[in-house]
């Protein structure tokens, strides 16, 4: 096989981009009001949940992708949920590789927007609502404008992040062509299968738009600084 690529290699592809778009709009959500009260919060629990989130920085992806796998599975509370609710198991199937996505990604989407309502503190918002705005109003129309840059990077990393998923995709659903087959599961299976070639050009795709990711975020630091008083 030449190392252009095969309509197998088009169609990981389109789902790799069809998850990490799913994940980074669902992270976001989940992220947003994550991130501000582990920003302000004086709660005791504050320091437990910032270590949960952090948590798949370090652990390694196959062992999150295991209980995960457990998670869903036929014994598991989230796969006897949704086998009594008639939507079978989520293992295998998109839905699964998105949980665990979302649980993989969590702390590339977290980070930035915490260091962002962090830097921007509590002081626009108190005086946004002196002036007769509602907290929801406050934070849409005042904190959010000032987080933009770590709403951005946050949007950015967790679609790159996702992008190169492995451990947790494969431990989660395999390689199922049109139905799990990510980009980063169809290079392993063409090197499995000495396809060197086919390999190759996967993997200098994912190369090159890494580093466009991270040129982009430092090029994005770089001219936030400037602009700082």
């Amino acid at each position: 096989m030449s190392g252009l690529l095969a309509p197998a290699d088009w169609a990981a592809i389109g789902l790799t981009l069809r998850l990490a778009m799913a994940t980074t709009v669902l992270l976001l959500l989940v992220a947003l009001p994550l991130a501000w009260w582990l920003a302000g919060s004086a709660s005791r629990w504050r320091a437990p949940v910032a270590a949960l989130v952090t948590l798949p920085l370090v652990l390694p992806p196959t062992v999150l992708g295991f209980y995960l796998l457990v998670l869903m599975g036929p014994d598991g509370p989230l796969g006897r949920l949704t086998q009594s609710l008639g939507w079978g198991l989520l293992s295998f199937t998109f839905t699964g590789l998105l949980i665990g996505s979302v649980v993989y990604s969590l702390p590339f989407a977290v980070q930035p927007l915490r260091d962002a309502f962090e830097a921007a503190g509590k002081r626009p918002l108190e005086v946004a609502q002196t002036l007769g705005a509602t907290p929801l109003q406050a934070f849409v129309s005042v904190v959010l404008p000032l987080a933009r840059p770590g709403l951005l990077t946050a949007a950015v990393l967790t679609f790159a992040h996702t992008i190169g998923e492995f451990g947790v995709v494969l431990m989660i659903g395999g390689s199922i062509p049109g139905r799990t087959q990510v980009v980063s599961t169809q290079i392993y299976g063409h090197v499995e299968g000495m396809d060197y070639a086919a390999a190759h050009t996967l993997a200098v795709m994912l190369l090159v738009f890494s580093f466009a990711v991270l040129l982009a975020l430092s090029l994005l630091g770089r001219r936030r600084m400037r602009v700082l008083p």
